[in-house]
């Protein structure tokens, strides 16, 4: 927000009530708050988002008498935002537009800053026309620089037409480790790896190539391609992965390996047919990045007692549940590192083999070669295990013999796609268990979804009247009553100095939007919610009760809800609100 002397703020304030922008006894309340706590009425207004930064920026441009442009979801020409130096257009917070009648349109925060305008011109040697841009429009296009795909651009100029490149791809010997295409792969590789994504997106469209990559749960698009680079860029994916060049019309699934820097980085492969070509889907697979604590993953206070007393028992099972994506295989990783040990024989079945753990011996599923889920656990039960892990509960028959590997006194980890722990339990009778197996076989149910942590550089707010009413309305039976009861409570939900429910606001904390904390975000923590299957759960179960009648009793025992979880999350600074709105609120 550029800094502006007090008068002219006031005339931005009168334009934006007289616009009908805010409401006028809002802005009379925050401008007396404003100047008993001697701040920036601009500031302040925004804060309590009674006002934008992007209101502030176009009125303030108005008062100023300057162009204005709103550059939110503005994607910029990579050659048009190379008319300025990265670290010059973070440092003066000004990004170049491109040229126009001669002269480099830059949008700027402080339009005003006339030494930044001419250092500008001196190190471009161009006329400068300065047009003002919001602090977040400045930052969205500051982004855009997160990537240096020069090798990328180099291929795509090596290669020049789409004849040229359709002549590369169907010959395998062209398409080299050091080809221009080969490069450009490595580029977006290496990318998305130093970038912590889990996925790698390339879509053809009808007349270009996007590329996005899936940050912290967040698919965000980092360049756009000319439509001829396709078919080389899949061949040589396909290549790498042993997969069929020349087929086109068949979803097909591989695997390789790279190197980004001294680490070693597992690719899952998923290309398919799709309108206007071949979509790739890249999965990444960090094993140096991933923490095997299930402490460290989030889980705590009552989920991490339920979670422990269930792998304590010496047979049953412990599944887990979640979307795709939503760490189910990490939290069971996590729980076999917990009991490990030179005393048992831990056996694994999955598809594909995620994490290799010494002391663990992993399965991989083969169906081409008849290796399935229900084969391998079949061949598993004779190898004398003490533990079994299955990847994933699929059909009855897998689940079947989960059930009866449990009975026959081994300890069973597994998941399902379920949208919370309870569940799981219906979804189980769907798939022809008979209720007195499931009652006398779960130990624990676990649901979970995966929130982004708010970054290291952060500031604190108070929640809104809104955000206050929805934090009471999720935990207002959980959070403490007395004073003298937080130190009990929080020790008791895992969560240390929690504040009394009933009050008219909450202290809250927000991430600063870097290009390296996109949004303001950085890794990731799991919302947990678990059932510890007792007599009562048991007796439910064998009554055919809904996944809803479960949950009830569950929480009347003491369950907290994944949903309750995040918003304990984000009471004690790891999330924010909007993020456990964003994953959670289909759930109660």
């Amino acid at each position: 927000m550029a800094l502006l002397a007090k008068e002219a703020q006031e005339r931005v304030v009168n334009l934006i009530v007289d616009e009908g922008l805010a409401d006028y006894e809002a802005v009379q309340m925050a401008e007396a708050e404003a100047a008993q706590k001697n701040q920036p009425i601009l500031a302040s207004l925004v804060a309590k988002k009674i006002i934008n930064d992007e209101v502030v920026a176009h009125a303030t441009a108005i008062v100023m008498g300057v162009p204005y442009v709103n550059l939110r979801g503005i994607k910029i020409d990579q050659e048009d935002l190379l008319g300025l130096p990265q670290e010059v257009a973070e440092r003066n917070m000004a990004v170049s537009l491109g040229e126009k009648d001669g002269r480099l349109v830059v949008a700027m925060l402080d339009v005003s800053n006339i030494q930044a305008t001419d250092y500008l011109s001196t190190l471009t040697h161009k006329t400068i026309r300065a047009v003002m841009s919001s602090e977040e429009g400045i930052r969205s296009v500051l982004d855009q620089y997160k990537a240096d795909f020069s090798g990328v651009r180099q291929a795509v100029k090596q290669t020049k037409t789409e004849e040229e490149i359709e002549r590369q791809s169907a010959d395998v010997k062209t398409i080299t480790q050091d080809s221009p295409i080969s490069k450009a792969l490595t580029q977006i590789l290496d990318y998305a790896a130093k970038s912590k994504a889990s996925d790698i997106h390339i879509e053809p469209l009808e007349e270009s190539l996007i590329i996005r990559c899936r940050v912290d749960g967040v698919l965000r698009q980092i360049m756009e391609l000319p439509k001829a680079i396709e078919p080389a860029l899949v061949s040589r994916i396909k290549i790498l992965s042993n997969l069929k060049i020349d087929e086109h019309r068949i979803p097909q699934d591989g695997q390789f390996t790279v190197m980004v820097g001294d680490e070693e980085i597992d690719l899952r492969i998923a290309i398919s047919p799709v309108v206007w070509g071949e979509q790739v889907v890249i999965r990444l697979l960090d094993k140096t990045g991933t923490t095997m604590e299930v402490e460290k993953m989030g889980m705590t206070g009552r989920a991490l007692r339920d979670v422990m007393n269930g792998i304590s028992k010496p047979n049953g099972m412990i599944l887990t549940s979640g979307p795709t994506g939503s760490g189910k295989s990490t939290t069971l990783y996590a729980l076999i590192k917990k009991i490990k040990s030179e005393e048992i024989n831990i056996v694994t079945l999955e598809d594909p083999v995620e994490y290799k753990m010494e002391g663990v011996n992993q399965i991989q599923v083969n169906v081409d070669a008849g290796l399935t889920f229900a084969s391998g656990l079949r061949s598993i039960l004779r190898q004398d295990p003490d533990v079994v892990m299955v990847g994933e509960i699929r059909d009855s028959e897998t689940a079947n013999l989960a059930v009866q590997a449990a009975l026959t006194g081994h300890l069973v980890f597994s998941t399902l796609h379920t949208n919370s722990a309870a569940g799981i339990l219906p979804r189980l009778l769907e798939m022809g268990i008979e209720p007195f197996l499931i009652a006398s076989t779960l130990n624990t149910v676990i649901g979970q979804r995966l929130v982004r942590r708010v970054a290291e550089k952060r500031e604190t707010h108070q929640s809104s009247e809104f955000e206050t009413q929805e934090i009471i309305s999720v935990l207002g039976n959980l959070l403490p009553k007395d004073p003298k009861d937080v130190a009990a409570v929080s020790d008791n939900l895992g969560y240390p100095g929690l504040p009394l429910a009933g009050q008219k606001s909450y202290t809250l904390v927000k991430g600063i939007d870097t290009k390296d904390t996109p949004g303001g975000y950085m890794g990731r923590a799991g919302l947990y919610e678990t059932i510890e299957v007792d007599e009562d759960i048991q007796k439910l179960i064998v009554a055919h009760a809904t996944a809803g009648d479960i949950m009830k009793v569950a929480k009347m025992k003491g369950t907290v809800t994944m949903r309750q979880d995040g918003m304990l999350k984000a009471l004690s600074g790891i999330t924010t609100i909007d993020e456990v709105n964003r994953v959670a609120s289909d759930l109660a």
